[in-house]
């Protein structure tokens, strides 16, 4: 084989993991509720705000 027909191969197999990667963090990001993102959302944001405070009150 020449070195294109390798170099074209692992191109199509990255390509095909990338696409594997893609759909799983998709299937993941839809396994949750409206409610359960709405809760995470809001645990990240009185996460986010204590430390937001203590670095401007100095």
């Amino acid at each position: 084989m020449r070195w294109w027909k390798i170099l074209g191969l692992a191109g199509f197999a990255g390509v095909a993991a990338t696409g594997v990667v893609i759909v799983r963090a998709e299937r993941r990001r839809r396994a949750y509720t409206p409610d359960e993102i709405r809760t995470r959302l809001r645990d990240r944001l009185a996460e986010a705000s204590p430390a937001k405070e203590s670095n401007n009150s100095g």
